[in-house]
């Protein structure tokens, strides 16, 4: 797998829509207890993004609203609500599949608990999407810390014991201390999806900033550093000259900065949209094992470890 360039992608509010989810969950919520309406915005405030701990979130509303349900009762309600909510955009699917097409192995890395998020990685189809996963509580350990990257790594079956995986890996993710102070750590570029926020931390920056997915996706293709998909193609001993691969052959981009490789990021987003929608569903790539580590349980190339403890830190819920 050396010298294939992986991309690795953080799930929550990154690959899918996470918030969006808390806050159709939050209106079930309030209607199912007959609660006010108008308290959607105080929920979706305490809910942090996601970072402030479920039992401070639903803690704070059984003592606001008086609820005698038992917290088990309140997290089980919470987790079938926000999971059935989830779904990943057409989008950010088409990106995915363009970004494999061209020749990129790509992993998902995320904090959280393992069987929430296994069950979002299945339930919304992006499993047969990539090519490995690790999950901060089945691994026991977390972004910010190399290791977590290291073990998408070899899950997606790229070596990683003399560290030259990093010069081909980029990190995709929209939280600035987990993905991208991680992503630096580890050595890997970056792309921050500042979803309108500006950048607020001094010790460090993102390679490259976008507002959404398949804007970053559009600006690691048309990164210098990347391969063109003629350079994929050639490897492969063949040449494509029509359909999704010939649109993304026309759109090559080297830019020098990331203010050109934003520029271009434009056109490539629409390239690929345009390809995308010219064309009927891509074959979509299978992961060649199935691994099983009770709930670590994940899909990869390569079998490493199993389910183990989490350990502190901050997880997304």
């Amino acid at each position: 797998m050396l010298g294939m360039p992986l991309l690795l992608f953080d799930l929550d509010n990154t690959l899918l829509p996470r918030d969006a989810a808390f806050r159709a969950w939050a209106q079930d919520f309030l209607a199912d207890h007959r609660l006010p309406a108008g308290d959607l915005d105080w929920l979706t405030t305490l809910d942090g993004g996601g970072y402030v701990p479920r039992s401070t979130v639903l803690g704070a509303a059984k003592r606001r609203y008086g609820l005698d349900h038992s917290m088990e009762l309140l997290l089980a309600h919470y987790r079938r609500g926000i999971n059935s909510h989830i779904r990943c955009p057409d989008p950010h699917i088409a990106a995915l599949r363009v970004a494999r097409d061209a020749g990129w192995t790509l992993g998902i890395v995320s904090n959280g608990g393992t069987r929430p998020q296994l069950e979002k990685i299945r339930r919304t189809g992006l499993a047969p999407l990539v090519d490995g996963w690790v999950i901060s509580e089945e691994a026991a350990c977390l972004k910010p810390d190399p290791l977590i990257f290291e073990i998408a790594a070899r899950r997606c079956g790229f070596p990683v014991a003399d560290g030259r995986w990093t010069a081909h890996t980029w990190m995709v993710g929209d939280h600035g201390p987990a993905d991208v102070a991680g992503a630096e750590a580890t050595g890997l570029r970056s792309v921050w999806l500042h979803h309108g926020r500006p950048w607020a931390e001094l010790g460090y920056r993102p390679t490259l900033s976008a507002p959404g997915l398949p804007e970053a996706v559009g600006m690691v293709l048309g990164a210098r550093e990347a391969p063109t998909v003629a350079d994929v193609l050639a490897t492969r001993g063949r040449t494509a000259t029509t359909g999704p691969v010939a649109a993304r052959q026309r759109t090559r981009f080297a830019p020098s900065t990331p203010a050109a490789a934003l520029a271009a990021a434009g056109a490539v987003a629409a390239s690929l949209k345009a390809a995308a929608e010219s064309q009927a569903p891509a074959q979509v790539r299978k992961p060649q094992a199935a691994v099983a580590g009770g709930e670590g349980e994940y899909w990869a190339r390569t079998s490493t470890g199993g389910a183990t403890a989490a350990t502190g830190g901050e997880l997304r819920a």
